[in-house]
């Protein structure tokens, strides 16, 4: 039976993050379902410079993600279709990952709003009890909005925070290099194996990079 990740993008900045996860994703040999928000497309469009269309959803996408999709094992759902498959329970799924994750998309996951197809989709990850990450960008953040996290968290989400580190590049990172680092995160989050960012093998200095959180003194 196929059980894919679904993989929902919302409209916050940041949709490089949503592109190494997909790309990750595809290159360990999972299957994907893909939802994209409506201002989310607005989003992609800005950072981008391409649309990302229904009728047009895998040229778009193979244009976003600069590569061919012949083969990809991907489905796309439009974020109006709450009759998706996504949206029930009973429709396998291996978890959920929104990257982004708008203060907004958030919020709606957390109250249970299902506004859209992503939202939904999020809720029934969640009340199935599936691996559904989270990854905000949007900074800073006002008290609602850490609230609403808390809930997520307490529902059974990992909350993953857009956070890059620098190690092993440190100040001469590139941005491909920091969206990658974040992008590892979500895969390590849910079980996906890659080789998007180093790993600390216990040497500073080392060529696999630095500590998870950097080096740490009493100092």
């Amino acid at each position: 039976m196929r059980t894919p990740w679904v993989v929902g993008v919302s409209g916050a900045s940041g949709t490089p993050y949503a592109a190494s996860v997909l790309r990750g994703l595809l290159d360990a040999g999972e299957p994907v379902d893909l939802v994209v928000s409506r201002a989310a497309r607005l989003t992609i469009l800005d950072e981008t410079g391409s649309p990302l269309r229904d009728g047009h959803w895998k040229d778009d996408l193979a244009r976003w993600l600069g590569r061919d999709l012949a083969g990809a094992d991907l489905l796309f759902w439009p974020a109006g279709d709450l009759a998706a498959g996504p949206s029930s329970g009973s429709y396998p799924a291996r978890g959920m990952v929104v990257v982004p994750a708008s203060t907004a998309a958030c919020a709606g996951i957390a109250l249970g709003l299902s506004k859209d197809l992503l939202q939904r989709a999020a809720e029934v990850n969640l009340k199935e009890r599936r691996p559904t990450v989270l990854v905000p960008r949007e900074t800073p953040v006002t008290r609602s909005h850490l609230l609403h996290l808390l809930e997520l968290d307490a529902a059974g989400a990992v909350v993953l925070p857009a956070s890059p580190g620098f190690y092993g590049a440190g100040a001469t990172a590139t941005a491909a290099q920091l969206v990658d680092f974040v992008a590892g995160k979500i895969l390590d989050a849910i079980g996906v194996s890659h080789d998007l960012s180093p790993r600390w093998t216990g040497v500073i200095g080392g060529t696999s990079g630095g500590p998870p959180s950097g080096p740490h003194t009493d100092d």
